[in-house]
């Protein structure tokens, strides 16, 4: 299998707010036919939110209402355990439901930074932490790949690792040096393996020298969250041919009922970026559009709203990356 994108592609990040794993999984495939991203569904279970599930059936992790407890019996989990069905019943329900799909597929994980940092914070040492967490994700990654290839045989996987942890790395306590938090990044997005595209998905400002150089085939993150100043990585990204899922549509504030102020955003982002280094034409044609977070804390009724506005500047998009080619070929 290969994976073949296209540009001006709409997909999700992640979670949505349904507590039906069957309905979620249609949803999906409805709203982003194109590259439909497999559901993560915390209302319907603790245990399928982002840390729970990828830490599930981790020996010394406890998991409850208050959160994520962690004892000095901390280890990977089992090599070669399947995915707790619990945990993924969101994303299990998505590759049933996609079995005979011949397109790609997008999903997505916690990432190893981020269960890092979580197993720090319910009371792991960090040198600890952060080799089972490595340890622990990798195995996931082989799982969620061997699930993928089971369910959907013929539906190419997007497997994105998704670390909110790498905000944190702006911080001058930040527990992990940069050449550890390039292997630990790197080791991960090598479980995909061949015939997969690996991706690293942040939702806020971080260093993104450090993640493009872990090697993902795609970055993602929200529009209002990015620099300029990266400009000069993310050119270097874009000529290995790499790809860039811009989140146009902001989730944690109200977005209206018009497209043109989030178009607006990412046209003056794209400006400043190519102002500073980075190819016009690559900027839109190694593109995807997609919210700029999971959708989990929002009504049911504002989903198809959101996908809608991302699909509309999707369209803008492709129109510009059709443009470009037809420029190129004249």
């Amino acid at each position: 299998m290969t994976v073949r994108l296209v540009a001006g592609t709409p997909t999700g990040v992640g979670s949505l707010p349904y507590t039906d794993p069957a309905v979620a999984a249609e949803v999906a495939l409805e709203m982003h036919p194109e590259l439909p991203a497999a559901p993560q569904l915390p209302q319907r279970s603790i245990a399928e939110s982002m840390i729970a599930q990828v830490a599930a059936g981790m020996p010394g992790v406890t998991i409850d209402g208050a959160g994520l407890h962690a004892d000095r019996r901390i280890a990977p989990v089992p090599e070669g355990a399947p995915l707790d069905a619990d945990a993924w019943a969101g994303t299990l329900a998505f590759l049933d439901a996609a079995a005979t799909r011949v397109r790609p597929v997008k999903l997505q994980l916690a990432g190893p930074v981020t269960l890092g940092l979580a197993l720090i914070a319910a009371g792991a040492r960090p040198s600890k932490a952060f080799a089972v967490a490595g340890a622990t994700v990798a195995d996931r990654v082989r799982a969620l790949r061997a699930a993928a290839d089971e369910r959907c045989p013929g539906a190419p996987p997007v497997i994105v690792l998704d670390e909110p942890g790498m905000v944190s790395y702006l911080h001058t306590d930040f527990p992990l040096a940069p050449d550890d938090t390039i292997d630990l990044l790197s080791g991960a997005l090598a479980a995909v393996g061949r015939g997969g595209l690996a991706g690293v998905h942040c939702c806020g400002p971080t260093d993104w020298r450090l993640i493009l150089h872990a090697g993902p085939d795609l970055v993602s993150l929200p529009v209002d969250s990015a620099d300029a100043d990266d400009a000069a990585g993310f050119s270097s990204f874009l000529d290995r041919g790499g790809w860039i899922a811009w989140g146009v549509v902001p989730t944690d504030r109200p977005i209206g009922d018009r497209f043109d102020p989030h178009w607006r955003r990412l046209s003056a982002l794209w400006g400043e970026m190519t102002r500073n280094g980075c190819d016009p034409a690559r900027l839109r044609t190694q593109s995807l559009l997609t919210p700029a977070c999971g959708l989990a804390h929002h009504g049911e009724e504002q989903v198809p709203r959101v996908f809608g506005l991302v699909r509309m500047i999707a369209e803008r998009v492709q129109d510009q990356a059709v443009a470009l080619r037809m420029s190129v070929g004249a």
